[in-house]
């Protein structure tokens, strides 16, 4: 992101201290002047860039994922295709070791068979036969061996080339999908800087508005219930969250320094010790699903019909998340945004008998009002 959109994004992030919330949730105001159009319009506007940022950067981090198991694919293929080419070498030099032994000792000689029935010493002639019918089963192994080296080769070879083939596709995928973020991203930028200071802090206003009525409106429904303690390694997860508020947002990291949504909730649990998939959209679709009103500090809340975001749930109606462009690490009510439902990363692990909830960095935004 360039340094003027960084800027750009930032001062509309600061300026609004507020979430992705259902823009329905409060009294529309008229537009802010003569031929003008509404701060509504231009929050629906907004959220609506965000939301395909939020999914070229899913696409992205999909695409990101995929190349790193095709590398490691091909890695693996191209090991053993070393392998097989050096099996192979030796298989040809026993081959060869083979025609030299036939051709030496096939001029003049009889055949064992003749030799059996000429033997003045039948059991001598037996023992030899072993030993000849040996050699015989060792002559059909080498090349047994060379046939089986030769046809590794070629399947190892073909599955390499087609592995390879994937990753240069896999690639043009990737760079297809870090081109939309970027185009994304300078949509946003072009409508922040068509913005006035005036327009800027209603659009703030309204929006914290939103937001605070919907968490509102959350909290009466009875939706939430009442806080269950977490499991021990739920409450490793939102230590860790919790311990990167502040940090920069970044589509397509995953830590240490910044994070995209996924980002920090995947490696909230990876430091926990439970892997989980990169992806919002993944972890919706692989992790168990759970009512909201079961929810317990760690359990990943997801957002919009597509779970192009997601965030990390701390207690009390609150989350922790990595938001959007521009944004910092931060906590939020759980009606930051449309919520699509809940799911758990350890749906057999144990809840503490006492749970202490971490201690938020000074400074850090929380309570009904806070805000994306």
């Amino acid at each position: 992101m360039s340094g003027r959109m960084l800027r750009l994004v930032c001062t509309a992030a600061v300026a609004a201290q507020a979430a992705l919330a259902p823009v329905g949730a409060v009294a529309v105001p008229g537009p802010t002047g003569p031929g003008q159009r509404s701060v509504a319009d231009l929050l629906t506007d907004l959220q609506k860039l965000y939301r395909q940022t939020e999914e070229a950067t899913e696409t992205y981090d999909t695409a990101a994922e995929q190349m790193a198991r095709q590398r490691s694919e091909v890695a693996r293929l191209d090991a053993g295709l070393a392998r097989a080419r050096l099996a192979l070498h030796d298989s040809r030099g026993d081959a060869g070791r083979l025609a030299r032994e036939q051709y030496q000792g096939s001029s003049g000689a009889l055949s064992p068979y003749v030799r059996l029935l000429l033997a003045r010493d039948p059991q001598r002639a037996l023992d030899e036969g072993h030993v000849i019918g040996r050699l015989a089963r060792e002559r059909a192994s080498t090349v047994g061996r060379l046939a089986g080296s030769e046809k590794r080769a070629a399947d190892l070879a073909r599955e390499a080339r087609k592995a390879l083939d994937t990753q240069l596709a896999l690639a043009q995928r990737q760079q297809r999908a870090r081109d939309d973020v970027r185009s994304r991203l300078h949509e946003v930028e072009r409508l922040l800087a068509s913005l006035t200071p005036e327009q800027l802090s209603a659009l703030a206003a309204f929006e914290r508005d939103g937001t605070a009525e919907a968490q509102r409106k959350l909290l009466a429904s009875g939706a939430l219930g009442d806080d269950r303690p977490p499991t021990e390694k739920g409450e490793e997860a939102v230590g860790y969250a919790v311990r990167q508020v502040g940090k920069p947002y970044q589509w397509g990291a995953a830590g240490p320094k910044a994070y995209d949504c996924s980002g920090l909730t995947s490696q909230a649990w990876q430091h926990a010790g439970t892997p989980i998939p990169r992806t919002s959209q993944q972890q919706w679709a692989r992790l168990k699903r759970i009512p909201l009103n079961e929810l317990r500090p760690g359990d990943l809340v997801v957002y919009f019909p597509k779970a192009t975001h997601v965030a990390l749930y701390l207690g009390d109606g609150m989350v922790v998340q990595a938001p959007r462009p521009g944004a910092q690490v931060k906590v939020s009510p759980v009606a930051v945004a449309p919520v699509l439902g809940a799911v758990r990363p350890d749906p057999g692990g144990k809840p503490l008998a006492r749970y202490t909830p971490p201690k938020l960095p000074a400074g850090a935004p929380h309570g009904p009002d806070a805000a994306l």
